[in-house]
């Protein structure tokens, strides 16, 4: 007789992450605000704050606070996060204040390297994506291509503990994860193509984010 195993997987080690869908709408107002935004080479110069963060990409546009509001990126955002701390620890978020949220337009060879965020919450996600980001330059690796992928880094590689997770750009998709998950993006190559994606980092409830305790 064939011996069955009842059993569970049990993954609470590591910060939680949460991954949506970016509303088809909102999508569109934020591609067509940095569109707007790059013809006007006054307020393109203005809103970029790249020199300020640590990508070596073409340029990173922060959003100003009322687009935020009116695209309803910040109701988008407040949602979910709202799901997201409910999901994972039951309390209700009463504080939701974002600090800011950027636009990263990366371009063939461009990266950004390992790094953080400030606030209590952060999160990634994307707006344009390349058909195509390139392939090995060595043919016959088996190993996946990462060219254009963010990956969120924690802890270091041990069995059975990998350390990394690696996502594809995909339009639409956005992660959340606390501000002190560190991740990079990887550059690609053999396209002229945009890889156009957004950030925020935001507060909420003291209370919920201090683990800690007074």
């Amino acid at each position: 007789m064939e011996n069955k195993i009842q059993y569970r997987l049990i993954k609470k080690f590591g910060p939680s992450i949460f991954h949506v869908r970016i509303p088809e709408e909102i999508i569109i107002k934020l591609n067509n605000y940095v569109d707007k935004v790059v013809q006007d080479k006054q307020k393109s110069k203005e809103l970029d704050v790249g020199k300020n963060l640590v990508g070596d990409v073409t340029q990173e546009l922060v959003l100003e606070h009322n687009f935020i509001k009116e695209s309803g990126w910040y109701n988008f955002l407040g949602l979910c996060i709202n799901q997201w701390i409910k999901l994972e620890t039951n309390k209700e978020v009463k504080k939701f204040e974002i600090k800011n949220s950027w636009i990263v337009r990366q371009f063939e060879n461009e990266y950004n390297p390992t790094h953080w965020h400030g606030g209590h919450i952060s999160g990634a996600g994307f707006l344009k994506v390349p058909k195509s980001m390139g392939s090995h330059s060595q043919k016959e690796k088996n190993l996946a291509y990462r060219g254009g992928n963010l990956q969120l880094i924690h802890g270091s590689r041990m069995f059975l503990c990998h350390s990394t997770l690696d996502l594809t750009p995909s339009v639409g998709d956005f992660y959340f994860f606390p501000n002190y998950l560190m991740h990079t993006v990887f550059p690609f190559k053999d396209t002229k193509e945009e890889r156009r994606s957004i950030s925020f980092n935001a507060i909420i409830d003291d209370e919920i984010y201090n683990v800690y305790g007074r």
